[in-house]
């Protein structure tokens, strides 16, 4: 049951929450809450800084790597899935352009990750299902 939800919902529910629960706890600059992080120090010499906003992008392409290992499957779940997927697109898409907090370049790569999530999982679906049918094989008889 739950193959049918889409994971990359997730990445965009957790920023969703701290964008939300930024103004809750008194930090209203997302952009600010997203830059926050620990710095490592390299054997270079020059330090990195991984933030929140880089971990959340890590966990969405995590999730996006996972959807498209789902979209192999021609399962009905799994074009119930990419429904799914275009619905979380279009919020995300939404969230994006009018909401506050959201127009940030973290946020920016989540949701084109959900739109390389519905444009690979229907391309996907739709070679795997050619291929289960044996479509596009004429004229090697």
């Amino acid at each position: 049951m739950l193959r049918i939800f889409p994971l990359m919902i997730i990445p965009v529910i957790v920023y969703m929450l701290f964008a939300f629960g930024g103004g809750i706890t008194g930090h209203e600059d997302i952009a600010r809450i997203m830059g926050n992080g620990i710095t490592i120090p390299m054997f270079s010499g020059q330090p990195w800084t991984f933030t929140i906003g880089d971990l959340v992008e890590l966990v969405a392409l995590i999730m996006l790597f996972v959807e498209i290992v789902k979209a192999t499957r021609t399962t009905a779940r799994e074009i119930i899935n990419h429904a799914f997927s275009m619905l979380t697109f279009v919020i995300a898409l939404i969230c994006f352009i009018t909401l506050k907090g959201f127009a940030t370049s973290p946020f920016f790569f989540i949701v084109a990750m959900c739109l390389f999530d519905v444009v690979a999982g229907y391309t996907i679906s739709i070679v795997a299902a050619e291929h289960d049918l044996g479509l596009g094989r004429a004229g090697t008889d």
